[in-house]
Parts: structure tokens; sequence; C-alpha cells
């Protein structure tokens, strides 16, 4: 079977290819059904160099090794899988106890025009499919063709969906893992956790699972009440350690980081991770550490802590004036982007940047930190990992005879952005761009946006003239990448950070390009950013070759 472009077919299987940024492609189909089998089929043959496929309403996000794997091989690779049935194995199912007294499941029945009996006779009969995860760890949006259950979300979303909540919205269905805002049609609710850290699989519902709803009016079946856990433990706010730091203050709250959950789309988790790859790497190098050992990322406030035991720090990112206070009360400006030896009893202060938005602290060793879900990042929207540290907080240092030197001298990639100014940042347009009109686009790339304060690390919110829409149709979810630009009703674009949801049902108008985005991270309140795009919007329809 051979990838051949056409316009259309009104026979053969069809995908779009859609352009997010080199190494990772957007594939939307004529469905759900369809996208699923060409998930299915990659499951069953894994391709090579392919590193994560993220499924969604009717589009496939497909991220791929660039060095073991070019961009027509996997387009080879797609026509080859295209249209095949999807394996009806033997799947888990899942049972979910339901109380049917939700909000919304009278008006279900008067949309449906049916009874509320009638509304729970349909959700309990049927089979549902997880189809895929997203908007919160653990949510998954579940499939059951044909069952009758068709709703659109509420006109007006609740501020709060009660944790458990079973609602439905279009051709899904779906249990709010968490307290959430939400927007869909509430029937009833469950005390079964859909996401618990004390379990492996954390996230009870994965793709290609089976679920059946039960009715607890008349099943027997009893499950414990479990609370479910996001958030990790905290960091060593009472610990009794030799070798470590005490924070004595910090004007935001200070995060401990890695480089992220990898491989973790299956169960609704983002990658997360430190803002600025780039610095948090540095300080590590710096300090002899490897790469992905844990840091912490201080927020632009003022931030001091004490040393317990002997090290050797370095800070990078956003520079400010820093000191070290010895236990003698002599007191010693240093750099940054050089190591430091520490002495028992040192208390060392950072002033609050006059540029970039967050700091990096390394020490020799790594801190030693619990992981949740195989990393130590902590994801404040999906609330997962360790607890933010404060005033107080104690956190270990491991001690080990490392061989790594220290390496001092090196650079940062870029210079911090200041709030004054206008920052450029390369993008490449897609895969929502056609979404806008032709006046839109052209003044997305022609203006300055300015920087918000309601930007934090789940993306900057940008205010300047709103972009006009072309297609006002509601988008499905798909699969968002960190630097995306995301258009909301508004007009005004989101850009993406480390922390963003997993997958969104606004059109996406742009991707920050891959050597932009730690400086992306860096750019503070008030600052204006200008978007130069490295290509011009195309899509490329295939269908495949009839093997005939």
């Amino acid at each position: 079977m051979i990838f051949s472009p056409s316009l259309s077919s009104p026979v053969l299987p069809s995908v779009r290819v859609l352009p997010l940024r080199p190494g990772t492609l957007l594939l939307e189909l004529a469905g759900l059904e369809e996208t699923l089998s060409l998930y299915d089929a990659f499951q069953q043959s894994p391709v090579a160099g392919v590193l994560e496929i993220v499924p969604a309403a009717r589009t496939l996000m497909i991220a791929f090794d660039a060095l073991v794997l070019d961009q027509s091989q996997l387009l080879q690779a797609v026509g080859e899988r295209l249209g095949k049935e999807r394996s009806v194995g033997a799947a888990e199912t899942v049972d979910i106890p339901v109380h049917y007294d939700g909000e919304d499941i009278t008006d279900v029945a008067e949309l449906l025009g049916c009874s509320v009996a009638e509304v729970v006779r349909r959700h309990t009969e049927a089979e549902y499919t997880v189809a895929f995860t997203g908007f919160a760890p653990g949510f998954a949006y579940l499939s059951a063709p044909g069952v009758g259950l068709l709703v659109p979300r509420r006109t007006s979303p609740r501020t709060v969906v009660p944790a458990g909540s079973v609602g439905l919205a279009g051709e899904f269905s779906g249990v709010y893992p968490k307290a959430s805002p939400g927007g869909w049609q509430l029937i009833g609710r469950t005390s079964l956790a859909m996401f618990d850290l004390s379990r492996d699989p954390a996230a009870i519902l994965r793709p290609g699972l089976r679920v059946r709803f039960l009715d607890s009016a008349r099943s027997s079946m009893h499950v414990f009440e479990k609370t479910p856990v996001a958030a990790g433990p905290a960091v060593g706010v009472s610990s009794d350690i030799e070798n470590g730091v005490e924070i004595l203050s910090c004007g935001l709250p200070v995060l401990v980081q890695d480089l992220g959950r990898a491989n973790m789309a299956a169960q609704g988790v983002s990658l997360s991770g430190a803002l600025d790859h780039g610095n948090f790497k540095l300080a590590n190098r710096i300090v002899g550490n490897r790469s992905g050992t844990p840091a912490l990322e201080i927020a632009p406030a003022g931030f001091s802590f004490k040393a317990f035991g002997r090290g050797v720090m370095a800070f990078t990112g956003a520079p400010a004036a820093v000191s070290v206070t010895s236990a003698s009360g002599a007191v010693a400006n240093i750099a940054f982007n050089t190591p430091i030896a520490l002495d028992d009893g040192d208390v060392v202060s950072l002033l609050a940047p006059p540029s970039g938005t967050r700091s990096y602290l390394a020490m020799r060793g790594g801190f030693v930190v619990e992981p949740v879900l195989g990393s130590v990042a902590t994801d404040t929207l999906a609330q997962i990992g360790p607890a933010a540290l404060g005033v107080g907080a104690r956190v270990a240092v491991k001690s080990e005879n490392l061989r790594a030197p220290v390496l001092p001298g090196e650079q940062p990639a870029f210079a911090m952005p200041k709030a004054d100014e206008i920052v450029t940042l390369d993008i490449y347009l897609g895969p929502r761009t056609d979404w806008f009109t032709s006046e839109a686009v052209a003044s997305f790339l022609s203006q300055s946006w300015q920087v918000t304060p309601q930007s934090s690390r789940v993306g900057i919110r940008l205010s300047g003239e709103p972009l006009e829409r072309l297609n006002r149709n509601e988008l499905p979810s798909e699969a968002t990448l960190r630097g995306a630009l995301q258009v909301p009703a508004s007009g005004q674009p989101v850009l993406f950070l480390s922390d963003h949801p997993l997958t969104g049902g606004y059109p996406v108008i742009a991707n920050v390009a891959a050597h932009h985005l730690d400086l992306a991270g860096q750019i503070p309140v008030g600052a204006h950013i200008r978007f130069n795009a490295l290509n011009a919007f195309t899509h490329i329809d295939f269908v495949a070759s009839d093997p005939q």
C-alpha cells in the first residue's frame, strides 16, 4: 500500500498531514473510528524512531526522531497502516459504579426526548472504549458509537465540577478525575478514583481499555471510597539532613524540576519539567551533574537558603545579584554561571532578577526528592509532583563522590529578555492556520503582542488586536505541544509553556520553533513578542492507494 497525494477520495481511507514543527506531525482523519484504527495499527506494528503517539478525537500527533526516521519514511509507514481494521482482542474491561443523580440528567433526557430511566439504560448497556486521554491526568474520552447519547456541552460551563462526576459531551462520556472547571452534562457520580498515584499505573483508564457503567442502585458491587492523589509529598519540610539546604526566604514558591515525564500521554499526563531546559542543564553541567539531575526553579522574587554541610552550587537562568554570608559573618558577592563552594552554615541570598523569569539552582550530587510517575518535575496544572517549597523547607543533597569535573565559564545560549523589550520568536505556522482569515494571519505576524500578568508555567497570555476566525466550528480536542499558540474565542493567543494541557479544543495557529522554546519560557510580564514565520502554511492530503 503506497501513499499518493490526492485532493479527495470517495472510497479509500485518507489522511491530512498538518505541520507542527520539525520532528512532529499532526495527522487528521475522517473520524474517531479511523483515528483509533490507525493508532491501533501503530501499536500492533511499531515503527523505529517514533517517540510518542497522542490520539485524539480525529487526529494523531506523532513525534519522531529525525536522526532515525525522516518524514518521508514516517509517511510511508502511515500509508502502510492506513485503512487497516482495528484488532478486536480481549481488552481489559473496567467496571465503574455510578449513582445516576447528576445535576443535568433531567436536561439530558429532555434533549434526547426520552425518560431519565432510558438515559440510564442506554448508558449502562453500552460498552465503551477509551478513545484517548487529555484535559487532565486520568481524564478519558469514552466512545460507544450508536449508543444514542449525543448531547452538546453546557452553554455555560461550571467553575467547579466535583471529582468523580460522570458526564456526557458530544459523542463522548467521561469521568472527572479531580475537581475542576468543566462544561460536560453531568448525569451521575462514582466513588472510584480515576487517578491515584498509589496505583501503578496511576490512571485506571487508558487508550484501548473497555468500560462498563453499572447502576449503583441495582448493582451489588462494592467499591471502597478512595480519594484521588495528585500532588506529591512535601519535600523535606522537617527532615533531619546532614547535607542539603534550608529555605530561609522566598517571594514566590520554589519548584523542584527535572526534564519532565516522558511517554505518559496514555495516562493523560503531559511532559512538564523546567521552563528553560538549556539553563537547567547548564546549572547541572557547571557543578558536574548529569543534565537531568533535580534542581530548583526559582520564580522572579527574592530567595535565600542556608547550607548544611559542604557542597558546590551554581546559579543559571535569569541573572540576579547573589551573595554568600559565611558563619563568621563575612560577605562575598558571587557570579552566575560559575561553580561556588559552600561551607556548612553559609547563607546564600539571591535578589529578584532584572530580566528573565526563572533562575536555576543546582547542587553537586543533586537534590534528593521522591519521584512521582518517574520524575521529580512539579506540574502546576496537573498538580502532579513534589509540593512547592516554602520558607522552612529542607531538601537533602546527595553525597557521592562524582568523577565529573566542575565546569566554570560556560555562558548561556541567549541574553535574558527584559520587560521593556520586544522579543522575536521563530514559529512554524500550523496546524490550524487555515481556521483564521488571511487578514488575521497577517495581523498575527505583523503586530507585537504584550505579555499579560495572567501568564504562568501553563502559558503566556498575550494581548493585542484579536484574531478573527474563518472557521467558527467547534474543534474536536487534539494534542498540543510546548510552544503551541492556541487562540481561544477571545482571539487573544496563549503561548503554551511546560505545564500545558495534553489536549486542547481551540485552534493552534502556530508553534514556536524548538530553538526558541527556552527563550519563550524566560519572557517577563510587560515584554512584547513578535512572531517570525519560518514556513508558509501548507498541508498534504493523502489517500491510501488501492492495493488492487
